[in-house]
């Protein structure tokens, strides 16, 4: 019985969000004032659908001013994508918080959306046929914090398309347009007025009294008589209108005296920190190129005044930073500005590999107060790769065995040695026995061989190639290519450039010659037994 209701409610689950991806409805905007406009947009990618929404459930709260619709077809290939955009201009009978009810399309219904709202506080006096109106939505805000000024420019005339705003330039302050302005009617008094809104972000730099100046729209009003007739190609004849805002005043905080000397001012609504990785770390062994994403996001900031991640170097891992990514987003409460900072991760070492936690000291601006926005520490599990030699670092702390160690341990050792040994007396002596040309033969390429390879690869400046090469020659050197590193600095630094070339997501351009450098620079007497002579002749072909 428990399994068939949870096959039910897994059908039901996954048949919602087709349901919903029927008919979606958004609208421009979910605050407004009374006597304004909103446009809501239905619109359904299903090109099956027929007919137009039924407008009926929205009489009882909204005045319908006006409906279009839109068909776009797109060809992807070898198929057609249909898009239908029904556009419904709807203005509020009522404040408070109003609800649009869902409406139906087909066998589709759209999902309700709330509007919030509010009593217009314009004047009678104001209603001239143009004027302008400016407002902050708060009085005072903290030094380098946002403040959101909103300029409403409402006109009862008909106005040509070559208006023009004055631009905000402060110079105790960052100004941020958010977004393009918007047109939307507004009835007031009774009198329908078109309306051009346009919203900016304010930083302010220092702390005092900082004043806005006042802003001045400029368009030419249509001629009355002229209203009906083509656009003119020439000067467009009507009254030239000015209409200037007033000055308004902006209290600025400074930074609180509690706040933490060394940590970055933060001024926000909101902050959050989070991590993604690919892959995921859970079973990650040496070698591997594993990438860590940071992103902090912050409500009420732009992503340049958001700082670094504190990250620190730890022991067992090397680290590959990209680029940090800024971006910007737009909402009804100004910009939220989110830096993305990307790195690729290598361990070195098999074992635990503890990973620091990272936080953020910030001040929330909503309920005036310290806060600390953290992920905490993660530890990783590092598997050795049977691929790679492992690394163990000379630095680490020697490990030394308790006198309760196991002793098979011990003898398990002495038998692989002993072992090893007879094997390769009995190769040695074998060898011995038969014809010089028969020793001479190779199974496999020869160290000069490997080495040409590996030049050819570091001068063509080839990562890939490079790193094949390179295990290859390593493989038939006395010791590994770790510990030769550990012994030789410039090496070091010549692989560290050749896995930040092969690791990092920015695709660093890498130069080979100071690995093939590096690799020539190791004493002769290291690599005597790899440049041994090469065999003569070929093995006869019919050997007895």
């Amino acid at each position: 019985m428990n399994r068939l209701c949870a096959l039910l409610l897994l059908l039901c689950c996954s048949a919602l969000p087709a349901y919903a991806a029927g008919l979606v409805a958004r609208v421009d905007r979910d605050q407004l004032n009374s006597g304004e406009t909103v446009e809501l947009t239905l619109e359904s990618t299903d090109a099956t659908l027929f007919g137009k929404p039924d407008l009926s459930p929205l009489n009882a709260l909204f005045e319908v001013r006006g409906t279009r619709q839109v068909n776009q077809l797109t060809h992807l290939s070898d198929t057609n994508k249909a898009n239908t955009r029904w556009i419904i201009t709807l203005q509020p009978k009522q404040t408070g918080t109003v609800i649009i009810p869902p409406l139906q399309v087909g066998d589709y219904r759209s999902q309700p959306i709330s509007l919030n709202v509010t009593q217009s506080e314009t004047s009678e006096a104001q209603l001239a046929p143009v004027f302008i109106e400016s407002s902050l939505d708060q009085p005072s805000v903290y030094v380098q914090a946002q403040a959101i000024l909103t300029l409403r420019i409402y006109h009862s005339v008909a106005l040509y398309d070559d208006s023009s705003l004055t631009p905000l330039h402060l110079s105790d302050a960052l100004v941020e347009q958010l977004g393009e302005s918007r047109t939307y009617e507004k009835l007031i008094n009774g009198v329908r007025h078109g309306v051009i809104e346009t919203r900016y972000g304010i930083y302010p730099q220092h702390s005092g009294e900082l004043n806005i100046p006042a802003q001045t729209f400029s368009a030419t009003q249509v001629d009355s008589q002229q209203s009906t007739a083509p656009a003119p190609l020439g000067p467009k004849p009507g009254k030239l209108v000015h209409v200037t805002s007033s000055d308004i005043p902006l209290s600025v905080k400074p930074k609180p005296e509690d706040y933490p000397t060394n940590a970055a001012w933060l001024p926000a609504r909101s902050l959050s920190v989070s991590e993604t990785w690919n892959p995921e770390p859970d079973h990650c062994r040496v070698g591997d190129s594993l990438t860590r994403t940071l992103t902090l996001k912050a409500e009420g900031l732009s992503s340049a005044q958001l700082p670094a991640l504190t990250t620190t170097d730890v022991n067992g891992l090397r680290r590959y930073p990209d680029l940090p990514q800024l971006s910007n987003q737009v909402t009804e409460n100004g910009l939220i500005g989110s830096r993305e900072e990307r790195e690729a991760l290598v361990p070195t070492r098999v074992g635990q590999v503890e990973l620091p936690a990272v936080e953020v000291v910030w001040w929330n601006t909503h309920e005036d107060r310290l806060e600390r926005s953290y992920l905490p520490a993660r530890t990783l599990q590092v598997a050795a790769n049977p691929e790679l030699a492992v690394d163990t670092p000379s630095h680490n702390t020697p490990q030394t065995l308790s006198d309760d160690s196991p002793l098979w341990l011990w003898q398990l050792s002495t038998l692989v040695l002993a072992s090893t040994t007879l094997i390769g007396f009995g190769l040695w002596w074998r060898a011995r026995r038969q014809p010089a040309i028969l020793r001479a033969a190779q199974t496999g390429p020869s160290p000069r061989t490997l080495l040409d390879d590996l030049k050819r690869a570091c001068l063509a400046n080839d990562p890939q190639a490079t790193r094949q090469a390179l295990d290859a020659w390593a493989r038939q050197q006395p010791e590994t290519l770790a510990d030769m590193a550990a012994r030789f600095v410039l090496l070091s630094d010549a692989l560290d450039g050749l896995n930040g070339a092969l690791y990092s997501e920015t695709g660093q351009h890498w130069q080979g010659e100071e690995l093939w450098k590096a690799i020539r620079s190791i004493p002769a007497t290291e690599r005597e037994q790899d440049l041994a002579s090469e065999p003569s002749s070929l093995p006869p072909l019919y050997p007895k």
